[in-house]
């Protein structure tokens, strides 16, 4: 995958994103995301991790649920990596149910080598989580691929001149340009679109973040080059917001030009003896690759996230 990919749709036509849209528990409400999935054909959704945590974790009804992420699920040990697992995991097939008309159950994640969840058997969707603190965020498109991230507006990222491990040439000079009251949280925004967008391209970190960059705020957001001249064209739509008052929410959407799928049934997009294994397969299955680690377990330096 090249660094700065392109050849999407002709320039002014990416739909944009709305704000992310809030799901207080599986019941819904629901009609918000599918309306936007209707008319953009991408939708992000957030919730509260205190909204998404199964009462009992040991349920044994989280089994269907939880597929064949359900023996990776009973191997952890720590309470809150369980919480956080099976609460993000629930969100995801739930938003991803949406998409394609189908029970929740029969959502079936598989994983890309680093971690990246997708939905096995549907192509013509892609999905995105990031998850920090008490939030959890979902991204799905059906136009191309789409990478999210989120952290705390006010986490501490000006520390030990990380601007040189991770900010382009380019970068350092307009952080240095901006009041230092307001440099940090600047940080925080080139932060969760460098990981957006690394994760649309399927990279997460395996890119080296000072290797690409993006502009000040402001101003129209698209990937740059370590000198600030452009990397993208304008298939790519970027955007950053606040929610829940405290986190910083950053999206990145490749426009890949197939036109707006609109019949993204499950019934539709799979063929009947697929349907029927999914419909019917066994919890036991091989486990994939390890998750990476939410950004905000680690430090900085070595951080990962969830694709």
């Amino acid at each position: 995958m090249p660094l700065f990919p392109g050849g999407g749709t002709p320039p002014n036509a990416v739909p944009v994103i709305g704000r992310p849209i809030r799901v207080t528990s599986p019941e819904g409400p629901w009609h918000r995301v599918v309306e936007a999935l209707d008319e953009r054909g991408s939708v992000m959704v957030h919730a509260l991790l205190s909204d998404w945590v199964p009462e009992n974790l040991d349920d044994p009804e989280l089994r269907p649920v939880l597929g064949r992420d359900w023996h990776r699920y009973q191997a952890m040990r720590h309470h809150h990596v369980r919480e956080r697992f099976a609460a993000s995991r629930l969100l995801l097939k739930h938003v991803a149910a949406q998409a394609i008309q189908a029970p929740p159950a029969t959502v079936e994640l598989a994983y890309k080598p680093g971690g990246r969840p997708y939905l096995r058997g549907c192509d013509q969707i892609d999905i995105s989580l990031s998850h920090t603190e008490e939030l959890l965020l979902v991204g799905i498109t059906r136009r191309g691929w789409i990478g999210v991230d989120a952290e705390l507006e006010d986490r501490s990222m000006l520390v030990s001149g990380i601007e040189r491990q991770v900010c382009t040439p380019y970068e350092r000079t307009m952080l240095s340009q901006v009041r230092e009251s307001d440099r940090n949280q600047e940080m925080v925004r080139l932060w969760t679109l460098k990981e957006a967008y690394s994760k649309a391209i399927g990279q997460g970190m395996r890119f080296r973040f000072n290797e690409f960059g993006f502009g000040p705020s402001g101003h129209p957001v698209q990937v740059l080059r370590p000198d600030g001249s452009p990397g993208t064209g304008e298939e790519w739509a970027f955007g950053t917001c606040r929610v829940e008052g405290r986190y910083t929410a950053s999206w990145a959407l490749y426009d890949a030009g197939f036109g707006d799928t609109d019949d993204t049934r499950a019934g539709t997009m799979l063929d009947e003896g697929l349907v029927t294994a999914l419909l019917h397969q066994p919890a036991e299955a091989p486990q994939p690759a390890a998750e990476a680690t939410a950004a905000t377990d680690v430090p900085l330096t070595g951080a990962g996230v969830a694709a």
